[in-house]
């Protein structure tokens, strides 16, 4: 393994949020990760014209064979500083199955992973979503939730979100929180980090495809925000950027809510 250089991985790293994540490491080696070949190359092209030390490898997250191909490509070329888990889909999925698989399922295959690389001062951050704050607490489904991978667990999840897409996507994340939660003592025996952040509405290509679709309760949404606004992928990157960095060396174990304050407004209004 080359230890010289510690890298930062990102998934999803061709979106809006990924890129955006990117940028904010302009002096650090990157290894951007997304499911097509054709976009991770393009978005290597644009970064290292831009001036960024910057590979990339397609990766099918919910596939064992390809992340395991992932974790080789990152040993060969440095060590781990930080994984930043930005794929996944939203609720204009219908496949419930599928959306489970992709933002849960996944997660848990990339956090035990990366943990085989994990070493001092090393961190993973997961993206979550303001909307895993809607879901309360329930031991019935948050063991299923938590254990993503047990055979039950979709059909138990499934039970309680009504055969709705944007319901799932809510539990999913919760089960995001619950998964950081879940690993935090086996990653702090490493002296190693995991976190969650999660984003408000922000204006990548994904949001703006939901709000297509909701455009009454998107534009709803803005107004509640107290800062009237909705995110940029920016706002979500240098929040991103902190917990790689020293300064959050003691944050571990919670989540970070970039929501513009809106969530306490959808609690209110639900």
């Amino acid at each position: 393994m080359n230890t010289q250089k510690k890298v930062i991985v990102i998934t999803g790293g061709a979106g809006g949020i990924g890129q955006a994540c990117s940028r904010t490491f302009k002096n650090q080696p990157l290894i951007i990760t997304d499911y097509s070949q054709a976009k991770v190359d393009e978005t290597v092209k644009i970064l290292s014209k831009e001036g960024f030390d910057v590979i990339g490898i397609a990766c099918d997250i919910t596939s064992k064979e390809d992340i395991e191909k992932l974790i080789k490509f990152v040993a060969d070329n440095g060590s781990l500083k930080a994984l930043i888990h930005t794929a996944g889909v939203s609720g204009t999925v219908k496949d419930l199955k599928k959306l489970y698989t992709i933002d849960l399922i996944a997660t848990e295959l990339l956090i035990d992973a990366f943990y085989n690389l994990a070493e001092r001062e090393s961190v993973a951050i997961l993206l979550s979503s303001m909307m895993a704050h809607t879901v309360t607490v329930n031991e019935k489904y948050d063991e299923a939730l938590i254990n993503p991978q047990a055979p039950e667990s979709f059909d138990i999840v499934s039970q309680f979100v009504n055969n709705d897409s944007d319901t799932m996507y809510n539990f999913v994340k919760r089960g995001v929180l619950l998964l950081s939660y879940k690993n935090v003592d086996k990653w702090g025996g490493k002296g190693a980090r995991i976190v969650t952040v999660s984003p408000g509405v922000i204006e990548t290509p994904m949001a703006l495809k939901a709000a297509e679709e909701h455009p009454e309760r998107m534009e709803m949404i803005k107004q509640a925000t107290p800062l009237k606004r909705n995110g940029k992928p920016e706002d979500i990157a240098d929040v991103v950027h902190f917990l790689t960095s020293d300064a959050a060396r003691f944050i571990t174990g919670t989540d970070i809510l970039v929501d513009g304050g809106v969530i306490q407004n959808i609690k209110k209004m639900s």
